[in-house]
């Protein structure tokens, strides 16, 4: 594999009330701040990739507005998922492999003000017997919490919500010796694997994971120390289930940065782990740190990321 690091990140200030923002308004002082921080034109940016929901604002393709941030003019290799940002950054981590471009901006936003959040997030349930009944997210929740609850776990069975949040999330992919040219301490990806469970919940055991033990697995959690993690916990419970699938020792530091729990933007939550988990490998805090992020009903899909200095460091 490629040597891949995580060069630069950025998030706006989150708001947990509608302001007005557009899409531009959320991306574009970002894209400036992570493009200054590693000296880098636009022009110097090989791939472009975005996460983003067009149910949260209820307008279709909402993320090409985003796009003017970014210069589309001259024409740009850009993709798009329709996901959190944090799946957006493995599509430019797999792109970046390809060996023919050095670099790639990742960015995800999200409006979670100005929508029906348990409506938005029926959406995407099974469509036959899951999503007719919207039950929501904190629903949902609650059946994991209680299930937990109910296997010995000490954790709170009545799931309470993070608020909801409107903010953005941008992150500089770098590979190889530009990523040291641009970056004085690169936090490299040592491992990325992203696994998915049934959509039916009913199919599953919500007191475990599968998912997360497989991707941890795949991208080597356990091969050594991990100083800090990143977990995309929005309701309290799925902190006990994540460290136990994870393998987490109790001196791994959790969610250092406050968490999803305190701030949530939706299609950025995921992406803002990445970045805060290599923030703490930039600032010297750490020589290996994990981020995870999550999808769909109850840990559904769930993503895998190991970052670690420079081995010398």
């Amino acid at each position: 594999m490629r040597d891949v690091a995580v060069v630069a990140f950025a998030q706006s200030a989150h708001s947990f009330s509608d302001l007005g923002w557009t899409e531009a308004d959320l991306v574009m002082p970002l894209v400036n701040e992570v493009l200054a921080a590693g000296g880098l034109d636009r022009s110097e940016i090989g791939f472009t990739c975005s996460g983003s929901n067009d149910y949260l604002v209820g307008t279709p393709f909402s993320f090409v507005a985003a796009l003017d941030t970014i210069g589309a003019w001259p024409p740009i290799a850009e993709s798009h998922v329709e996901q959190d940002a944090a799946w957006a950054l493995y599509e430019a981590w797999v792109r970046l492999q390809h060996g023919d471009l050095d670099t790639a901006m990742v960015y995800g936003f999200g409006k979670g003000t100005v929508g029906d959040q348990v409506g938005i997030s029926s959406l995407g349930y099974d469509p036959y017997y899951l999503a007719p009944l919207v039950p929501g997210h904190v629903a949902m929740a609650g059946l994991q919490a209680r299930a937990l609850k109910d296997a010995g776990f000490d954790v709170d069975p009545d799931p309470t919500p993070p608020p909801a949040t409107d903010g953005a999330a941008v992150v500089v992919l770098a590979a190889g010796d530009v990523a040291r040219r641009v970056c004085p301490r690169p936090a490299w990806i040592r491992g990325l694997d992203h696994r998915i469970e049934p959509h039916s919940v009913g199919a599953r055991d919500l007191t475990r994971s599968e998912s997360v033990r497989l991707a941890a697995e795949r991208a080597g959690v356990g091969a050594g120390p991990v100083d800090f993690a990143e977990l995309h916990t929005r309701f309290e419970h799925e902190e006990a289930l994540l460290r136990q699938e994870l393998g987490l020792e109790d001196k791994t530091v959790v969610n250092a940065s406050g968490g999803p729990r305190k701030a949530d933007p939706i299609m950025a939550t995921g992406l803002i782990r990445i970045g805060e988990a290599a923030a703490q490998i930039h600032e010297g805090a750490a020589r290996r740190t994990v981020a995870h992020a999550t999808a769909g009903p109850c840990l559904q899909h769930n993503l895998v990321c190991v970052l670690e200095a420079d081995g010398e460091d």
